[in-house]
């Protein structure tokens, strides 16, 4: 079993805040404003394979901003789901980004996209039995080992179920977590499109999440299939936080302040840009919802006294 410590160096945000903080995803379209006015944003999150060349005007914006934000980084290529072997040269070279900029938090999905040499440029759902469990855990003890450090995992979204699942999805990520040891990232705009896809509660799945081993929060937006018999949520990433998800996220953090823990947030987009004040009202918006619910708490605890 693999455990490792997450790293937060640097930025201007000590270690101790950086639990409560929300950000935003970094783009190249952002990189003149942040670096100009230097807004006022928890940290930044990069995709690894955005970032894996040796120069280039990518990482010299990269450091730049790192010297202001901690940054945490969300890798969308290790496919730790396949049933293949890990690319082993891809995995390396995260690892070299990981090391040189020492982010706060780095993450990947439960799921695969490559076979074999081929790369399918999607990030799709495994199926819910014990073959699959301990491919994943080795997996995840694999990418532990070579960044030397513990990763955090992300609920999939997914648009069907697989017949030879014998595990419920929570139960299923609840044990991976417990033999590797890595951390989960919770992204609630994943539940409610799952939820949503296979007709069944994303609050039931939240109450039944393993809450203990969340290390982030995603929130993003999604669009609805033009089906009108059987309609379908898609993961887009290209729309503002949705209101379920909003509601679904201040549900979780009510949760996690029961069990007194917080998790940094991110606001995550991908697609159809909007302007930077726009994401960042979004990640303000995250910190009231948060802090809300903190007040929310102390008020209860002041009665009861």
């Amino acid at each position: 079993m693999s455990r490792f410590t997450p790293k937060v160096e640097g930025g201007k945000f000590p270690p101790s805040t950086f639990s409560s903080l929300s950000g935003i995803s970094l783009k190249p379209a952002y990189y003149q404003s942040i670096l100009s006015d230097l807004p006022e944003v928890g940290f930044f999150e990069i995709h690894a394979e955005n970032y894996l060349s040796k120069g280039g005007p990518a990482r010299h914006y990269l450091h730049q901003i790192r010297e202001h934000y901690p940054l945490t980084v969300h890798g969308v290529g290790l496919s730790i789901g396949g049933e293949t072997a890990l690319d082993l040269e891809h995995l390396k070279r995260v690892a070299t980004l990981v090391d040189e900029i020492q982010p706060a938090i780095f993450s990947e999905h439960l799921a695969w996209s490559t076979h074999y040499s081929q790369f399918l440029n999607d990030l799709l759902p495994v199926p819910y039995d014990r073959p699959t469990l301990d491919r994943v855990c080795r997996h995840i003890e694999q990418v532990q080992e070579c960044l030397q450090r513990q990763i955090l995992l992300e609920n999939p979204s997914t648009y069907f179920s697989f017949t030879r699942s014998n595990m419920s999805e929570t139960d299923f990520i609840r044990e991976i977590a417990k033999r590797t040891g890595c951390g989960l990232l919770l992204d609630i705009n994943n539940v409610e499109v799952s939820c949503f896809n296979n007709r069944t509660n994303p609050y039931d799945y939240l109450n039944d999440f393993p809450l203990d081993a969340v290390g982030q929060m995603h929130l993003a937006g999604h669009t609805v299939d033009g089906n009108t018999i059987l309609p379908l949520k898609i993961d887009s990433h290209d729309e503002p936080v949705s209101d379920d998800v909003w509601t679904l996220y201040q549900h979780t953090c009510r949760q996690l302040n029961s069990l007194n823990l917080a998790s940094p947030t991110l606001i995550e987009r991908d697609g159809n840009l909007p302007l930077l004040s726009e994401l960042l009202a979004e990640a303000r918006y995250a910190d009231t919802i948060r802090q809300n619910v903190l007040m929310e708490s102390e008020s209860r605890y002041e009665q009861r006294i």
